[in-house]
């Protein structure tokens, strides 16, 4: 009896098991299913994922949602963007309300072994700073010992902070908020003496206050904040389109396909763009897509450097220089995978 009792339970935790990996597997159909992509996006990072007035949104996190749809649907403007906390994001993820997380997210060894999350890409290398006002005269982040931080809760900038005044000897107050828009009225409103975040969410926050000019980012970066797209655990598939749908921008910006001249790449002669493009090889099928994939991304979104400079870069209000998020034959960090 016993060991029938143990062979009914095997059975029973391996159907078990069986039923979550297919399950886990389903991402692409039930998008297709449903016609439309859910992103979990940031309530209002300009430049990397917000609203406007309309109820448009925008940004380079937005951009790579659109991108995912484009390849999908070759419909770019099918995605729902669902706006998320720091601290309910993963969750959010990990039970099926969003199929996909953009929302400068920061890849770490906890959440990838312990959360249940993935980060198939990096789309912005970025480091956490200090944002404090003029008038304080502060060249450096080690000047504000005994000096009071605003921060939001839930995320890897809490730790960070912590790990950097301990580490330099330092003592400091913080005065945490929910999230970061919370953390940056505080701030302006005089509540603390500096503002801490990744250095983009910084020039994003400077953006929006009443005199920008009067804050100023201090020079150090005390910590790696690789951001990226995260998905659940368990959905190679799934996985791999957001991957190669990052990929395919940065090679097609590596080989400058652009969405002005898309149409006539299509017609190159050069091997690695008729991969990219899908007229030579079935790169497309082969992770559940069409083998034009790459060409809707481009022709609706653009290549990585489009998408950069348009939300982040010189062209716009932020004016962030691509530095370590230059393309890697540019001296920066974005390497995009080969196409073969």
């Amino acid at each position: 009896m016993r060991r029938i009792s143990i062979s009914a339970a095997l059975a029973i935790t391996m159907a078990v098991l069986a039923a979550t990996g297919a399950s886990a597997q389903a991402t692409l159909a039930s998008v297709k299913q449903k016609g439309v992509l859910t992103c979990g996006s940031n309530r209002g990072a300009p430049g990397f994922g917000a609203p406007d007035a309309q109820g448009n949104w925008s940004g380079l996190d937005v951009d790579l949602c659109r991108a995912l749809a484009a390849a999908i649907f070759d419909d770019p403007t099918k995605v729902q963007f669902v706006p998320l906390s720091a601290q309910d994001r993963f969750t959010a993820l990990k039970s099926g309300q969003v199929d996909v997380l953009a929302r400068n997210s920061t890849a770490t060894m906890a959440r990838d072994t312990q959360v249940g999350v993935e980060f198939p890409a990096i789309n912005y290398f970025d480091g956490q700073g200090f944002m404090v006002r003029k008038t304080f005269g502060l060249a450096s982040a080690k000047e504000l010992n005994g000096k009071s931080v605003c921060t939001d809760q839930g995320t890897t900038t809490e730790l960070n902070l912590a790990d950097y005044f301990r580490a330099n000897g330092l003592t400091y107050q913080p005065v945490s908020f929910v999230n970061a828009t919370e953390a940056k009225a505080a701030y302006e409103a005089g509540r603390c003496d500096a503002m801490t975040t990744d250095i983009s969410g910084l020039y994003a926050a400077r953006l929006t206050l009443s005199n920008p000019d009067d804050h100023v980012i201090l020079p150090e970066v005390i910590s790696k904040e690789p951001l990226g797209p995260a998905v659940r655990q368990g959905d190679n598939q799934w996985a791999d389109i957001v991957r190669w749908t990052f990929n395919a921008m940065l090679d097609a910006e590596e080989l400058g396909v652009t969405k002005a001249n898309i149409e006539q790449m299509k017609t190159s002669a050069n091997p690695e763009i008729k991969r990219l493009l899908g007229t030579e090889g079935k790169f497309g099928e082969a992770i559940g897509l069409t083998n034009d994939w790459a060409v809707r991304i481009i022709r609706h979104v653009g290549n990585y450097g489009e998408s950069f400079e348009r939300n982040v870069g010189e062209g716009s209000p932020l004016k962030i220089k691509r530095g370590q998020n230059a393309l890697w034959t540019k001296g920066g960090l974005q390497y995009g995978l080969p196409v073969r």
